[in-house]
């Protein structure tokens, strides 16, 4: 485990902060609700509005995600106080507009497109990541155990470029942490057996839990494709399967090696992370939530650099794939 994150992190002053606050609340009063493509227009148009310095950090970070393949961006105007109680319900999501929604909404613009799964959270573009009752062992985002490495919807074929996860709240002893990995650091310690068997398509993944029955696993794939120099990762620990014992013990190889390079990072309010799917896996240290309506609460949005791949997927031209 890398001990560092100082690397991966963006602090906006005060002085951007308060622009940042008031651009939102600007795009806040254009309409009252997130998924209106009205609106999605809107914060496309309040991006270009932003500091200068924030939007070229990210538009970089779009163009070449670094070593790391994860960014974090401190100082966003979130004010916990103001909350309401986090949510507890399994499948929480926010339809109504907010300055923490205009952020992430905002931002998805900047890398591309916001977009959603409609058999995930209901197709809503911002998704509450939240602990529920009785759901402490779920290996998803209503879970408080451990949530092993994966990739974002692993087994789609038109899974998010990039997700964004944006600190509201942090659990109460501020233990839970965020981790990520890159197969940009993690490629260097394989064998170069493993990269040839983790290129061949001899793994299968299924749908994460939060799918239900609305996905399907994808044909057997490779782990890892493109440029084998500098190659994209598709892999999900908690749900990929191998499908030969050489690319099993392949498989076992990549994780010790991306456990190696994994950077961990407790977030606080207005924390914003931003990971590159393509190149990086992500998952979460485990907490104690209380369910007092202080626990620990994150809101997600994804991010498509072309929308247009998955047009079939999309109705009438929507920002929500409908499998």
């Amino acid at each position: 485990m890398i001990d560092t994150v100082d690397d991966v992190v963006h602090t906006i002053s005060a002085e951007e902060a308060r622009d940042v606050l008031e651009i939102a609340e600007k795009l806040r009063s254009v309409s009252s609700e997130i998924d209106d493509a009205h609106w999605v227009a809107a914060a496309r148009a309040a991006w270009d509005l932003l500091p200068v310095t924030y939007r070229r950090r990210v538009r970089e970070f779009r163009r070449h995600s670094g070593p790391a393949g994860a960014m974090i961006v401190r100082g966003l105007p979130v004010d916990e106080a103001a909350l309401p109680p986090t949510p507890t319900v399994r499948g929480s999501v926010q339809r109504a507009t907010s300055t923490p929604a205009a952020l992430l909404v905002m931002t998805a613009c900047g890398l591309g497109d916001p977009g959603a799964f409609l058999a995930e959270k209901s197709g809503a573009l911002v998704q509450d990541v939240v602990p529920v009752p009785g759901q402490e062992q779920f290996q998803g985002n209503a879970g408080s155990v451990d949530l092993m490495m994966h990739n974002e919807n692993a087994f789609h074929p038109h899974r998010p470029d990039h997700v964004m996860l944006l600190c509201l709240r942090p659990d109460h002893e501020r233990v839970a942490g965020l981790s990520t990995a890159s197969i940009r650091e993690a490629l260097p310690l394989l064998t170069q057996d493993a990269r040839t068997r983790l290129s061949r398509p001899e793994f299968s993944t299924q749908p994460p839990p939060s799918f239900g029955a609305g996905g399907g696993a994808q044909p057997s794939h490779p782990v890892l494709a493109g440029d084998l120099g500098d190659p994209a990762v598709q892999v999900d620990f908690a749900a990929t399967v191998a499908l030969t014992p050489e690319a099993e013990a392949a498989l076992a190889e990549l994780s010790g090696a991306l456990a190696s390079v994994a950077r961990t990072v407790r977030m606080g309010s207005g924390d914003l992370a931003i990971v590159d799917n393509r190149t990086s896996l992500h998952g979460r240290t485990a907490f104690r939530p209380r369910y007092d309506g202080r626990d620990r609460w994150v809101q997600r949005t994804f991010a498509f650099a072309d929308l247009r791949r998955s047009r079939d997927f999309r109705p009438s031209d929507s920002y929500v794939l409908t499998r």
